[in-house]
């Protein structure tokens, strides 16, 4: 068991890894309308992975609560919310196509906020990833090593696309294609973190389950919206960001109903 869930784990920095290792082999920067499409078939991926791994488990979990069974899942949400209000708010971080950094006043340089920006939207994954395999280890319902497999491929998946936007950029930048890659693959080494610490509290978090489901798909579609929605859409032919987050949310939602 354990084997099956430290692999899981390092699954989606894998992904991550694998897509900042582009930088080796593609000669040009990303296009704009690559970065669109790629943008918004990550977004499509993590808005499915909310829906069908996390937050139909949490309601699943709460119906012996009877009408009020939609209650963890709304107050679990909205902290997920808050708190990835709360990140953005505090860490200094500067979107792809952002000429003003957000979060607080910080003399970083411009490649290290862009890794920093990533990095804030892999925490919710992370522990997402976290929270299902925490439930798998404590044989909580309705989550299977299925399920948690196609949690774990689908960030993976949605990964490799994010570190290839972020190495691409740092090699522009004028950053070694060793140094761009290892920024790409470092910015993703917060999800196996945050999924290890969350595994290791398994039994204190077996009882704040649907919770903490819940409060992981808050996080990740305040993600979503706030910055990757945006990203895919400016400019013209956002067209083509929309058609890659239908890609990216059916294959999601297929990996989840098949594997699950």
């Amino acid at each position: 068991m354990w084997l099956n869930v430290s692999e899981g784990l390092l699954i989606p920095f894998a992904g991550t890894a694998l897509g900042s290792a582009c930088v080796f082999f593609m000669k040009k920067e990303l296009g704009r309308n690559m970065q669109r499409a790629l943008t918004g078939f990550a977004s499509g991926v993590m808005v499915a992975a909310s829906i069908w791994s996390l937050i139909l488990p949490a309601m699943e979990q709460s119906a012996d609560k009877g009408k009020l069974s939609f209650l963890p899942s709304v107050i679990g949400f909205w902290l997920g919310i808050l708190f990835l209000l709360l990140l953005d708010s505090v860490i200094p971080h500067l979107h792809l196509y952002a000429d003003k950094a957000e979060g607080v006043k910080s003399k970083a340089a411009k490649t290290t906020m862009m890794v920093l920006a990533v990095t804030l939207h892999n925490i919710p994954e992370g522990m997402a990833v976290g929270v299902i395999y925490a439930g798998l280890v404590s044989g909580a319902e309705k989550i299977t090593i299925g399920g948690a497999l196609a949690l774990s491929l689908g960030i993976a998946i949605q990964n490799f696309p994010e570190g290839a936007i972020i190495s691409m950029p740092l090699h522009a930048e004028g950053k070694s294609k060793t140094k761009a890659f290892l920024g790409g693959a470092l910015s993703g080494a917060v999800e196996p973190i945050a999924a290890l610490l969350t595994v290791l509290a398994a039994g204190l978090i077996v009882p704040a389950m649907p919770y903490l489901l819940s409060f992981a798909a808050g996080a990740m579609i305040y993600v979503v919206v706030e910055e990757l929605i945006p990203e895919m859409s400016a400019g013209e032919h956002s067209n083509i960001g929309v058609l890659m987050f239908a890609l990216g949310f059916t294959l999601m939602m297929a990996l989840d109903v098949a594997l699950g």
